[in-house]
């Protein structure tokens, strides 16, 4: 019996080396439940005809949200809050706002290697949800890129060598050029050296550059682009409350020109993140963005007490939001997002909460939260050499942290070599050639939201194993 669960225990390891293995590889969710998320439909983004576009060459439309500073507000990148907007916002990118100059900036006393961790946590998250991400120097009271530029050199020339072959990373070089600092020629001298930077350990990421008075002179790369580079969008940003007909007009023409533009930060706030909120304004600017296929990305997640938070200052979720925990601009923007008739709504009224459904709780969290979350993780127990065989039992722990029930579940392994299925247990396996196929037991197919169960085997093979792929799916 002891031998007997030690081969199990083999097979289950397996299977988790192989989801951390996709995990960490080319930037594609391949152990997430969800088998159409974003990066496994569009793939790596690239910058053609002054179009953001897909694998395939059509134009795809960046729908995301921006995290507020890191250092203050480290609780919101998390897993569960980026799987909520994935699933009940329809947000498809999440930005990573890196303070260089402010309070426990980057720059300025921040604790870089916390500040590092943070980003690092923010693109595994991402990447294990199917979700691309902006790695943002977010420049703002400095002004003059200049000022950092052999700080922001060194960084990137880090996170291109850590990201090179994640394909849903991009990089915002500098966030909101301003002031006599931050004209359009002294963002072009500190762009090229940065990104030839990155382009030295990346060739294909996007890099989004800023444009002058706080990333709204679209009309300077219009006229006088950066060239010698690929991949290259400009940002530009807007605040409904403060920036209209003229604005937008301004961004129009850029894009009629093949401008490549991709708004990295909005609100239908003022343009100082609080004030009175402008809904028509911001469904204005919507159908305009929407119209052009110009990505979009707002402002920001956080419950500081200011118009621009999508939370209330009184929520202290960081994930599973409700209606009640949103603001004015978490209401709108949601709805922005997933309403079906062009992502766009046709009111401008500032949604109220919807009515409670008090009889099924557990009904409505389902309807709520959306979808379930399988993932994996394996750990080898025990291996040993026998009759010119290798045994190796495997121990794979599998977890819903979705915000749905999983009815069931399959996981399926890729491995290096032929194996053979000595012994299991806690699931039903197969084993054809170099895959293994796992199928629940009757007693444990359901996985909770938040649950987990444990599963295991011991494999037997003629050569050392490796686990080259693995998938976790839910079965609803």
């Amino acid at each position: 019996m002891k031998k007997r669960s030690q081969r199990k225990w083999k097979c289950c390891t397996i299977l988790c080396i192989l989801l951390l293995f996709l995990a960490v590889g080319f930037g594609v969710d391949t152990r997430q439940a969800a088998a159409a998320s974003p990066y496994k439909k569009n793939g790596r983004l690239s910058v053609k005809k002054g179009k953001i576009v897909n694998k395939k060459g059509r134009p795809f439309v960046i729908q995301g949200v921006s995290t507020h500073g890191l250092s203050w507000f480290p609780e919101y990148v998390n897993k569960r809050a980026f799987l909520t907007l994935r699933n009940q916002w329809k947000v498809n990118t999440i930005r990573l706002a890196l303070y260089t100059a402010e309070y426990n900036g980057y720059c300025s006393g921040g604790n870089k290697k916390e500040l590092e961790q943070l980003i690092d946590k923010g693109v595994r998250y991402a990447t294990d949800l199917g979700m691309y991400v902006i790695i943002d120097w977010h420049i703002l009271s400095d002004g003059n890129p200049l000022t950092h530029k052999k700080e922001a050199k060194k960084f990137f020339r880090k996170m291109a060598k850590k990201y090179k072959n994640y394909g849903n990373v991009m990089y915002e070089i500098c966030n909101e050029p301003n002031g006599g600092g931050g004209s359009w020629k002294n963002i072009k001298k500190y762009a090229k050296p940065v990104i030839k930077t990155i382009r030295k350990v990346n060739k294909k990421a996007i890099v989004i550059v800023g444009t002058p008075t706080w990333s709204q002179e679209i009309d300077k790369p219009q006229n006088d682009p950066i060239t010698g580079y690929k991949n290259v969008a400009y940002s530009f940003h807007f605040y409904a409350g403060t920036h209209k007909a003229d604005l937008r007009s301004r961004l129009k023409t850029a894009a009629k020109n093949g401008v490549p533009v991709i708004v990295t930060e909005f609100g239908i706030c003022d343009a100082s993140g609080n004030g009175n909120m402008n809904p028509k304004e911001g469904n204005l600017w919507m159908r305009l963005l929407n119209q052009y296929k110009i990505g979009r990305v707002c402002w920001s997640l956080a419950n500081k007490a200011e118009s621009a938070s999508l939370l209330k200052s009184s929520c202290k979720k960081t994930g599973g939001w409700r209606t009640q925990d949103l603001s004015a601009s978490g209401k709108w923007l949601r709805q922005a997002y997933t309403k079906k008739k062009n992502g766009v709504n046709e009111d401008d009224t500032l949604y109220e909460d919807e009515e409670e459904n008090t009889e099924n709780p557990s009904q409505e969290t389902e309807q709520e939260y959306g979808e379930p979350h399988v993932t994996g993780q394996a750990e080898k127990v025990n291996s040993w050499g026998s009759d010119g065989d290798w045994h190796n039992q495997y121990k794979i722990l599998l977890r819903n942290d979705g915000t749905a029930s999983a009815k069931g579940w399959k996981v399926v392994l890729q491995m290096k070599e032929a194996a053979s299925l000595e012994n299991s247990w806690n699931g039903t396996f197969q084993c054809s050639g170099r895959t293994v196929t796992i199928d629940p037991a009757d007693y444990n197919q359901k996985i909770e939201a938040g649950g987990v169960i444990e599963i295991g085997c011991i494999i037997i093979s003629a050569a050392p194993q490796e686990i080259l792929s693995v998938e976790a799916t839910p079965l609803n």
